[in-house]
């Protein structure tokens, strides 16, 4: 896919190419925060961070187990795109969000929360009910280490820009993070108008944030997200 969108955009033939696979509702942080990275060490570079979901492949007709009603009522397809721009490149100051820090946490042994069995009739969805549970018993603390590193706490943050995995995830999120009513408006209404469309889902609510106008100078904004492995993906920016 990356090499149709080189080619169709008629990109410099020394781009450098990072598929990722794998990482479900978490790769859309990750995305970014892996650009971030490179962006670091190359700050006049530009980087293209593209989400393609087809979560409709894992529809299993003949499956009525729980987790597959679930996935196959929740989930869609969907794609999102997000540039970045290294400190050097023109207009990398304009009002934009710039990714300060980021961090990601792998839970050990919970491989079989969510993910997929390679079975006869293709790709069916494991997606565990304990799922809630993890994030009330982990989230905080490893958003609290992500702020803890730079001097900050939870109500130093203006915007919350989560993942909508669901409804109980959206209510393990904010019952963690202790967030204010509202905080994660966006991310239910992403919720209620689209479902969750994996790691596109958190670029679609970075969106309606940016086009809103919404964050000032100096704002901090945490984007968070959780997928399998298990793992989280955060990254703290500022306006």
């Amino acid at each position: 896919m990356d090499a149709r969108i080189i080619n169709r955009l008629a990109m410099r033939s020394d781009v450098r190419r990072a598929p990722i696979f794998g990482l479900g509702c978490a790769a859309g942080v990750a995305g970014i925060s892996r650009a971030a990275d490179v962006l670091r060490s190359s700050p006049n570079r530009v980087a293209l961070v593209v989400s393609v979901e087809l979560c409709s492949l894992t529809l299993q007709r003949d499956d009525s187990s729980v987790a597959n009603v679930i996935a196959s009522t929740l989930f869609g397809d969907g794609a999102a795109a997000v540039v970045l721009g290294g400190s050097e490149t023109a207009g990398a100051q304009q009002g934009r969000p710039q990714v300060v820090a980021t961090r990601a946490v792998f839970y050990p042994d919970t491989e079989r929360m969510m993910g997929w069995e390679v079975v006869d009739s293709g790709l069916k969805v494991m997606l565990s009910p304990a799922i809630p549970d993890l994030v009330r018993g982990n989230l905080a603390r490893d958003v609290d280490a992500l702020l803890g590193d730079h001097g900050l706490s939870r109500s130093a943050i203006s915007h919350w820009i989560a993942h909508p995995g669901g409804n109980r995830v959206l209510e393990a999120v904010a019952d963690a993070l202790e967030l204010a009513p509202g905080a994660l408006d966006r991310s239910w209404r992403m919720l209620a108008e689209a479902g969750n469309l994996s790691s596109a889902s958190v670029l679609f609510v970075l969106h309606d944030l940016l086009k809103e106008g919404a964050a000032r100078p100096g704002d901090f904004g945490v984007m968070l997200a959780m997928g399998p492995g298990f793992c989280a993906e955060l990254a703290l920016l500022r306006w």
